[in-house]
């Protein structure tokens, strides 16, 4: 059987996404319309671009295009102004499927590891507390400039990082966790916050575990080294972190090669602080 035209295709996800996201979508000649006080229209080449080369007839096509349409309406319902004071700098694993593309990228992190870009925090009105990166294209087709927006958002994510260094020099041992806006992905983005992660280790590299957005760990020793591929995979792709350990230095954020050693970099990390010590009877030599 012949292939049916994309046109078609693209209108079979279009209405799966209406149906199953509740978004109040209409046809249009070349595309839809995005209904609401300002009606939206989306041509198929822009869906197309929102698909990301995805298969439209996918559940993973289908949550690209529900995703783009969503950010399309909720920047179109705010004022520049609105914008510019929400946001805020967002990082994502490069090998992350929900990467938002090379002309989002702000600033790559050393060790071509961790992407920066720019998001916006209280964009979803269901999670309000939330940033959603949003790719260069959906800013162009709002004819939305950001780039003078990118320093403040620098400066915010290194006010961040010091605060999460104040609070890890405190609790040594506690894992890393969201600051402010920034999740810990975001965090490790900043210098600050690296240059205090590795202040205590001699060869001023560290291994860290980050496998899911909320939350990281510094001290391996006190983990099983497989863990963090494992929280990983279990994790939502939305919320998911790096699928392996992190080597972090001051520069640099680095993922540990695949199929290495993990166990011997977990073993080699800070020794924990042991809470008991039974009586050891020394023999000498």
């Amino acid at each position: 059987m012949a292939a049916p035209p994309e046109s078609t295709t693209l209108r079979r996800c279009a209405l799966a996404v209406a149906v199953l996201h509740d978004l109040d979508v209409l046809p249009a000649i070349d595309g839809i319309v995005i209904a609401g006080s300002s009606p939206l229209e989306v041509s198929w080449a822009e869906c197309r671009r929102a698909l990301g080369g995805v298969d439209a007839e996918t559940d993973d096509g289908r949550h690209r295009l529900a995703r783009w349409l969503m950010l399309r309406r909720w920047i179109a319902d705010r004022p520049l102004q609105d914008l510019y004071e929400r946001a805020r700098p967002y990082g994502t694993p490069v090998e992350s499927p929900l990467h938002s593309g090379l002309d989002w990228v702000r600033r790559r992190v050393l060790g071509d590891a961790l992407d920066l870009g720019i998001g916006f925090v209280g964009l979803d009105p269901r999670d309000p507390d939330k940033v959603l990166p949003v790719p260069q294209r959906l800013l162009d087709a709002a004819s939305i400039s950001v780039d003078d927006w990118w320093p403040t958002a620098v400066v915010y994510l290194e006010r961040m990082g010091r605060m999460a260094a104040e609070r890890m020099q405190r609790n040594p041992s506690a894992p890393l966790r969201p600051m402010g806006d920034c999740d810990v992905v975001t965090l490790l983005g900043s210098m600050t916050l690296r240059a205090a992660i590795v202040a205590d280790v001699a060869d001023g590299m560290r291994t860290v575990a980050v496998p899911m957005r909320s939350r990281g760990w510094l001290d391996l020793s006190r983990i099983d080294p497989a863990f963090s591929s494992a929280a990983a995979r279990l994790t939502a792709p939305e919320e998911r972190g790096f699928s392996r350990p992190l080597l972090v230095t001051r520069e640099e954020v680095a993922m540990a090669p695949e199929g290495g050693d993990v166990v011997r970099l977990g073993i080699e990390d800070q020794i924990a602080p042991v809470i008991d010590l039974r009586d050891v009877l020394y023999h000498r030599l």
